[in-house]
């Protein structure tokens, strides 16, 4: 499963998003992620993917893009 699959299903699974308002343009905040939400959803991640997102600073002004590309950067590393 690729990097936007693994996040599109935890936005759907986790948080109740509309998988289709989960496009790469769409701010965060947009899909009603708050700084809670996004640490929590940091954590799912590092956990589903086995990685460390501890330094890549999220906020809800970014996109599924930018955390797609993030997330990324990691798991290829």
């Amino acid at each position: 499963m690729s990097t936007s699959q693994e996040i599109t299903t935890l936005l759907v699974t986790e948080f109740g998003t509309d998988p289709l308002a989960i496009r790469p343009e769409v701010p965060l905040r947009q899909l009603r992620l708050d700084s809670l939400a996004l640490e929590e959803l940091r954590l799912l991640i590092e956990d589903r993917m086995d990685i460390d997102l501890e330094d890549v600073a999220l906020t809800s002004r970014d996109t599924v893009g930018e955390l797609v590309a993030a997330v990324h950067g990691k798991v290829t590393a």
